[in-house]
């Protein structure tokens, strides 16, 4: 048996990053205490959520992997309690900057570095204007605890990012995430749609899944009428798709569900899925437009 805890934490952040770092390593300690070895934090829980508007001024929060105070932190701090942990920050890079996960291990080493692929822009959620779209591909990480694999928030509506993971050997998906109100569709609740679709992504690839999201309500320091009410509703799914372990909308929840990664293995290559896939079938998602991409099965009868 390779049994491994996961936990999801859940959170509100306020204006002081050293305040909102605080009470994510308080989180994390609390689910240390627990028995998670895999601890999952949500999306830029260093600082409000700042995409809600168009500021050039918050691009000074930015830092550079190695001078950011949160890996620097939690990379001391996996360490010390020997679990694994990945952190979401606000990455400068020469020029430019993204959006980026650093997966500690449970030695306090930094694996690499995980750039968000898909980059929304929305009323609300304006991360264009502060992210470019990230060139890493999509990254998995052989750490103590299994081989995992990383998207962020806008990433987990694409179940190609999901299977490209586990084609690379993912046991578990993990998903950092701020989604809330959309100041468009007063009411909207997105919850019930987006927990779908991540149930989805861990059911069809046969594989554990933890999503944690932000909570609480959050201002345009600009326009104090913009406004975002995340909704929480963390949770953790199984290699089913079915969820184990879910959180309200209440601030600073910690869960916590155990897996068996080798009886995970077992259901993987019972089910057939990766057996019976046909690569040279899809061609159209190769393209944006569902235009057949040229030379797909050829390529593929050569490989």
């Amino acid at each position: 048996m390779r049994n491994v805890t996961l936990a999801a934490t859940q959170m509100s952040c306020g204006s002081d990053r050293e305040e909102n770092i605080a009470k994510a390593e308080a989180m994390v300690r609390s689910a240390a205490d627990a028995g998670a070895n895999v601890i999952l934090l949500q999306e830029l829980f260093e600082t409000p959520y700042f995409c809600i508007e168009q500021s050039h001024k918050y691009f000074a929060l930015a830092t550079e992997a190695s001078q950011n105070p949160a890996v620097q932190r939690f990379s001391t701090l996996a360490k010390e309690l020997g679990v694994v942990l990945p952190v979401s920050f606000f990455e400068k890079a020469g020029q430019t900057c993204f959006n980026s996960l650093a997966m500690i291990d449970a030695d306090g080493t930094v694996l690499g570095i995980y750039r968000k692929s898909h980059i929304p822009n929305d009323v609300g959620y304006q991360e264009k204007q502060f992210f470019s779209p990230g060139d890493t591909g999509f990254k998995v990480w052989d750490t103590a605890f299994g081989r995992i694999g990383a998207g962020i928030c806008w990433d987990q509506w694409f179940p190609e990012a999901a299977r490209c993971m586990v084609l690379r050997g993912a046991e578990i998906l993990l998903y950092p995430t701020a989604i809330g109100s959309e100041p468009t569709k007063p009411g909207a609740n997105c919850i019930p749609h987006w927990q779908t679709v991540m149930q989805g992504h861990a059911g069809a690839n046969l594989v554990p899944l933890v999503a944690s999201n932000r909570v609480g309500r959050e201002f345009s320091t600009e326009n104090p009428a913009l406004q975002l009410d995340f909704f929480g509703s963390s949770f953790i799914a199984d290699q089913f798709g079915q969820k184990v372990a879910e959180a309200g909308v209440e601030d600073g929840q910690v869960l916590t569900a155990t897996f068996d990664l080798d009886e995970v293995a077992e259901t993987l290559r019972y089910w057939g899925v990766f057996r019976d896939r046909r690569p040279d079938l899809y061609g159209a998602i190769m393209s944006l437009d569902g235009t057949e991409v040229s030379g797909l099965r050829q390529s593929s009868r050569k490989a």
